[in-house]
């Protein structure tokens, strides 16, 4: 449909958080807020149509546009689940407690969340499974990284 964007679903209720009428903060801030008039599912993508952008110019304006939720990441979860905010900042040590270096993204890529560490200058990415990340301590912003050798 016309004005319709595809939305790379970040979270793990999207019926909870993609409703026709909720309004949405963005980054940059000067694209929104935006308000879903529109959505739908098709081949595993969400489709929305915001509130006023219902042609493909306005659509195409908000590309690279991230939607963002008012979330309290300080919220009682499973303890296996995380906000990416509260892995950002994480330090990154080995298993003797040498620092590699600090969390500064966490990448959403088709074979699963992957760390990226910045180490000396250059980037180290990190799959976030429990095989490499064997522990993670959000409170003291610490995370353990093992064979990372390997992956550099």
């Amino acid at each position: 449909m016309r004005g319709e964007v595809t939305v790379e679903v970040r979270t793990d209720d999207p019926s909870a958080r993609f409703v026709p009428g909720a309004l949405l903060q963005t980054d940059p801030s000067e694209r929104g807020p935006l308000r879903i008039e529109s959505l739908r599912w098709h081949n595993a993508r969400l489709l929305i149509t915001f509130a006023g952008r219902t042609d493909r110019d306005a659509a195409e304006a908000l590309r690279n546009t991230w939607l963002l939720a008012d979330v309290d990441v300080t919220a009682a979860r499973d303890q296996d689940e995380f906000h990416i905010a509260q892995i950002v900042g994480c330090v990154a040590s080995d298993e003797s407690g040498n620092v590699i270096g600090e969390v500064i993204d966490v990448l959403a890529l088709p074979g699963g969340d992957t760390l990226v560490i910045e180490r000396a200058g250059s980037e180290l990415l990190v799959p976030f499974v429990r095989r490499h990340v064997p522990k993670l301590d959000v409170h003291n912003k610490s995370l353990t990284v093992v064979d990372w050798e390997e992956l550099v």
